[in-house]
Parts: C-alpha cells; structure tokens; sequence
C-alpha cells in the first residue's frame, strides 16, 4: 500500500478484475454461491435451495442437522471455478459448463421446531410446496424422515396427481411402525411416501440396498411392486443398467419424478459422515454417473441430499462428494 489517494471500492474492483472473483472459502454460505432469497421470490430462478437443518428423527449417530451448512460451503468450490474460469469442461462426461447458464436461489433453512417433529414436518411441507410452485426444488437434509414432507409438499406445489420416487440409500426405510421411535422416523419415510395419496410401492425404484431387513423383506418387494435393486444388482448388473431401469419404472404413469439421495448409499470408506454406515456401498465414481444418468430424463421434477453428519468425517470427502452429487444433476438438468 502507498500514499496515494484512496480510491473507491467500485474504483478498486473496476481497476482489478480479480477483485470480481470470490474465492470458495469467501462470501456468503449460499448453495453454489447463489442469490439469497426469500421462499416466495424466486421469479426467474431455475433452482430454489433449502435447508433442513433437523435430526429429531434419527435412530443412530446425531449429527444431520449440521449437513446444510457443510453442503453449502463444499458447493461454493464449483461456483467459484466456473466464474474464475469463465466456464469449464465437465472431465467425466466431457460437457461444456457454466454454471452461471442457470440461475440458483438459496432460499435458507425452513423454520424448524426441534421438539416438535408435526410441526416441523409442516414447516418443510409448505416451503418446498412454495418452491415447487415457480422453480427446481433442492432439499438438503437433515436425516432422511425430513424426504417425507419434502415429497409432499412437492407433489403440492408442482400440481402432480402422482410422483415416482427414485431412493439411492442402504436402507429401504420401509419400516411399519417401531415400538421405541414409533410410526414416524427415518426408517419408515419410503413407506409413508407409499401410503400417501401421491404415491404408491410401485413407482418407487431403490438403488444401492444392503446390509439387512426386515424377515421376508423380497417377498414383501414382490407383492408390493416395489423396484429394489440392491448392491448385490449393482455389482452384477452395472450401475448405469440398474439407474435406467430405475427411473423408468419410477417414471411410468407418473408425472414427475423426486429423487433422494441418502449419504449413506456410498461406501464409509469413501463417505464416513453419516449417521447410519453400511459397508459395501456405493463407491464415488457409481454415486456421480446416477446422477449424470438421473439429469438426462425431463420427468425429475426435485431432489435433496440427505444425512450428511459432517463431524464424523474430519476430511471433510462426504460433504464435498454431497455436493458434487447435486452440482452434478443440476448441471445435466439446465447447464448442458
């Protein structure tokens, strides 16, 4: 710094144009580094942004509610790369992107109400219904109870009579009812979605299964309809065979389709931030080409990343490959 005469900020910014590039780590801690705004304004935005910071629903390892926070700041790396770089090359699928091609408004966290799950499940039903009636709604959780809502109240504002339902998860999350978490938790979010007036067994397709359920499980699968491919289809078949088939059945007599995506649907060794592992999952290279494959179809009408607990991964890899795996449906969906 010299004796010069000060100049002005905007003085300052004009005379030096890397004054205009925010670094990630910089600014804001809005997902992709988007125009904050509120739920009700998104005129002329492709993608609406929410959080739900709540893990009042988990049986396990607390830790979800800090997941939005850790999305967000992992997502700012694209945002800034694309502006500093004036675009890029996608070095998997071999696309050119800017991201600045689509417009994303962080919309901030729902109103929650940590004792009081109804309410909360309220809370997310409206605001997704109010984006879901003027642009792309992104959830990001939260654990994975918080889907449920979130589906409905997509369903709502998108006006759809019917939604398919495509779940990459270790867990079917199909359960009855629990003597100790009741009918309401994040185990039994799948089946909700079932039972409720949007839905049913047979217009939801599940990706990445494993570990164990309850006695009967694929005679329960059978009877019901519901599309299960499990880790164990994933390895014999290939990841890009069974997501076709997945989103197809979830798309057949439906009118959208709302993707959710469960961390732990990936492998621990490369995902350890969850609340639930299941080893033998998903690895990072299968995670993204879902994604890429998931942002082709038109019928995908929402989507959220669920049970990121960033605490339990110092390296913070599950939250970077959390929003790498939105950035990555997105981009498919308004930036190619």
């Amino acid at each position: 710094m010299n004796d010069s005469e000060r100049m002005s900020a905007s003085e300052f910014r004009a005379l030096h144009e890397g004054a205009n590039v925010e670094m990630a780590y910089a600014g804001a801690n809005a997902f992709l580094k988007g125009d904050q705004r509120d739920v009700d304004d998104l005129e002329d935005f492709d993608v609406g942004v929410l959080g739900v910071p709540y893990d009042g629903a988990l049986t396990n390892r607390p830790g979800a509610r800090y997941g939005p926070e850790a999305i967000r700041r992992a997502s700012a790396w694209w945002a800034y790369l694309s502006n500093y770089k004036g675009g890029l090359t996608n070095m998997n699928t071999g696309a050119q992107v800017d991201f600045s091609d689509f417009r994303v408004a962080d919309c901030g966290d729902v109103p929650l109400f940590p004792m009081n799950r109804e309410r909360t499940a309220e809370s997310i039903r409206s605001h997704v219904g109010t984006v879901a009636e003027q642009a792309f709604p992104l959830t990001l959780g939260g654990d994975h109870y918080c889907t449920y809502p979130a589906f409905c109240g997509f369903a709502e504002g998108a006006d759809a009579d019917s939604v398919g339902l495509v779940q990459i998860d270790a867990h079917t999350d199909t359960s009855v009812e629990s003597a100790t978490f009741g009918k309401h938790y994040h185990g039994s979010s799948t089946r909700l979605i079932a039972e409720s007036q949007y839905s049913d067994f047979d217009k939801i397709s599940q990706i990445g299964i494993r570990g164990y359920e309850s006695p009967g499980f694929f005679e329960f699968a059978d009877e019901s309809g519901l599309n299960l491919y499990t880790m164990r289809d994933v390895h014999d078949r290939g990841i890009a065979d069974v997501v076709v088939d997945a989103v197809e059945a979830a798309a057949t007599d439906t009118d959208a389709v709302y993707v959710t995506f469960d961390i732990d649907g990936v492998d621990p060794g490369v995902a350890p931030g969850t609340g639930t592992p299941e080893p033998d999952g998903l690895s990072a290279h299968q995670a993204l080409q879902i994604m890429e494959i998931l942002g082709t179809h038109d019928d995908i009408g929402a989507a959220d990343l669920m049970e990121v607990s960033p605490k339990y991964d110092p390296t913070e890899s599950t939250q970077t490959l959390g929003a790498y795996l939105a950035v990555t449906l997105l981009e498919r969906l308004f930036a190619e």
